[in-house]
């Protein structure tokens, strides 16, 4: 399983704006997941943070189509402060689709 993560515009997002995030969701082999075969989650967290804080936000995901990307897992964020934050998304495969569970995790930086 792998993911890749990316915050438009250009992987910069400011404090306040609403971005728009969206997540290529691939499985052995490079087959596009799309988020009707994941029951997929999202959550933000401020860093640092301790593992049993709770996350900040947890935006909800819809169906995106980016490019040769079809109805992958996006999300509407707005960061409230500048710093760093962690996206994490976990999922488990549903609707027969076979891929083992997951939970990917990234770094942002939100600008003032």
């Amino acid at each position: 399983m792998a993911g890749t993560l990316h915050i438009e515009p250009d992987d910069n997002p400011r404090m306040g704006e609403k971005v728009q995030a969206w997540f290529a969701l691939t499985s052995r082999g490079g087959a596009i997941i799309p988020l009707s075969k994941c029951d997929c989650q999202l959550s933000v967290y401020a860093l640092p943070r301790a593992q049993e804080d709770q996350p900040i936000l947890n935006p909800i995901l819809q169906a995106v189509n980016v490019g040769k990307y079809q109805e992958i897992p996006g999300a509407l964020i707005t960061f409230p402060q500048t710093g760093s934050y962690e996206l994490k998304i976990r999922g488990t495969a549903n609707n027969g689709a076979n891929f083992p569970d997951f939970n990917l995790t990234y770094t942002i930086n939100v600008l003032p």
